[in-house]
């Protein structure tokens, strides 16, 4: 007898739904790969080039850009190919294998430089290596991103997938955080006893990258592809051009991308500020204590990042995904308010707070961001006829990434912009400080508020979903 789907008004998946835990923690784990991949660099490019080579923020920042815009070619790319792959391990996890190991070996290249080359030549070496190293990344997270979308057919689980998934991914996060403070341990230090940032992080992204291939490994072990055998071996291929045009004619989409583009771009613009804060504001000046107070504040981010997803994935569960994504809005405009008086130099322990408390509200974003992909696609197979999540995926990061690279080039003009200057050290330009507080609080909550606009055009509600899924299922049988 065949299983009947749960109604709107359930929160509890049918039985034949529901992901088994170890998959969702596999997959979750490949979270690491896309974190450490694609943000593990912005968090080393300042300390290595910038505070230990002397390389303008304006270089930095452009070459950062650099990076963001070569990945955008790349995406669309990944996603189309990965759409039309048929191979008896399934259409996505070949390239997770691959990507994995590629990524992870190809990690320390990123700092493969030596002290005394030219300003230029560090530009340029940022700018090539980085470009091609995301394209490599992006061979892995497109097919791993696309995946998620494609482990359930279940509205309230897929909010499960996706708060395993977001949580293990404030773990990973550490990583990124730990690197200032890993990069400028004393075992690193050189004859002078300053501590020799370049050696530090040849030897992390070492070590890191070793973690991406085993990461690599057990993903595609162990997650399977729900929809490959019923329905994608029997569909047309998807074309190229799909992967972005034909993407954007649907309108949930739209508003889905609008508000993520509106979030990331605000938060993405002040990415730097806030490290240069607790070194120059918090700390006067003092890198390797302001690194280590960096590393603090990352196990503040850990521990509150992961504590907020349970507490949105709850509201989603109870309210829909709408009215969570709303909440937690609010509450980061609330977050961003109160950073101006959460870093202080005189009470220097109340910073942790500060960035936790992002964590808390970032957590919630983005697992609601991820959740709401797969009713997306849902809506698109009902339009359609075809299950597209690779195009939508590449097309979803591919304009993710273009206003990231904008706002990732424009952080550095920014900073340049508040009047810091990095060989002043602790002893910057009067007002300097004051517009690096300021820029770090206004910028994001202007993203924030066009995301809440964008958020009251995205129309799929829980009994939305159920309807579509009925439709569906009638059409093609459930899977």
């Amino acid at each position: 007898m065949q299983e009947i789907a749960p109604t709107p008004e359930s929160t509890q998946p049918a039985t034949s739904d529901k992901v088994p835990m170890e998959q969702k923690i596999a997959y979750g784990l490949g979270t690491t790969n896309e974190m450490w991949g694609s943000w593990l660099y912005p968090s080393l490019v300042w300390p290595v080039f910038n505070i230990f080579l002397h390389v303008s923020p304006a270089f930095v920042s452009i070459a950062l850009m650099c990076n963001r815009l070569a990945d955008v070619f790349a995406d669309p790319f990944f996603g189309w190919w990965s759409d039309n792959t048929r191979t008896r391990f399934g259409r996505r996890r070949p390239f997770i294998l691959v990507g994995s190991i590629l990524a992870g070996l190809l990690l320390p290249a990123l700092v493969f430089v030596q002290p005394g080359w030219s300003e230029k030549t560090y530009f340029w070496y940022m700018a090539v290596s980085s470009a091609l190293y995301i394209c490599v990344v992006a061979s892995f997270s497109i097919p791993w991103n696309s995946l998620g979308n494609e482990l359930t057919p279940d509205y309230h689980e897929r909010t499960s997938v996706f708060s395993i998934r977001n949580m293990i991914q404030k773990v990973a996060e550490l990583g990124t955080y730990f690197a200032a403070a890993f990069v400028t341990l004393s075992i690193f230090n050189d004859a002078s006893g300053k501590p020799n940032i370049l050696r530090g992080a040849k030897v992390y992204t070492a070590g890191l990258g070793a973690i991406m291939i085993v990461v690599g490994i057990i993903v595609f072990l162990v997650v399977k592809e729900r929809y490959y055998e019923k329905l994608v071996t029997k569909q047309a291929d998807v074309k190229l051009a799909e992967g972005i045009w034909k993407c954007l004619k649907c309108r949930p989409f739209r508003a889905q991308i609008a508000m993520a583009l509106s979030y990331g771009l605000g938060t993405s613009m002040v990415g730097a500020l806030g490290l240069y804060m607790t070194i120059y504001y918090v700390c006067g000046g003092d890198v390797a204590l302001g690194s280590k107070w960096n590393f603090v504040m990352g196990l503040a981010s850990m521990v509150l990042g992961v504590a907020g997803i349970p507490v949105f994935a709850w509201i989603a569960r109870r309210h829909g995904k709408r009215a969570a994504m709303l909440a937690v809005q609010v509450a980061a405009i609330l977050v961003f308010v109160s950073s101006w008086w959460l870093y202080n130099p005189n009470l220097k322990w109340l910073q942790p707070f500060a960035s936790g408390l992002i964590a808390f509200t970032q957590g919630g974003f983005w697992m609601l961001y991820g959740a709401m992909g797969p009713d997306v696609i849902d809506y698109d197979e009902l339009e359609t006829g075809k299950r597209r999540e690779g195009a939508f995926t590449s097309c979803g990061t591919w304009i993710m990434k273009v206003g990231l690279a904008l706002g990732i080039g424009a952080s550095g003009l920014v900073l340049a912009f508040t009047g810091f200057k990095a060989e002043l050290g602790g002893n910057q330009v009067a007002g300097a400080l004051t517009n690096i507080r300021l820029f770090f609080a206004v910028i994001p909550i202007a993203g924030l508020l066009f995301a809440m606009f964008a958020l009251a055009r995205f129309g799929l509600s829980p009994e939305k979903m159920a309807d579509i899924r009925q439709k569906l299922e009638a059409r093609r049988g459930m899977v």
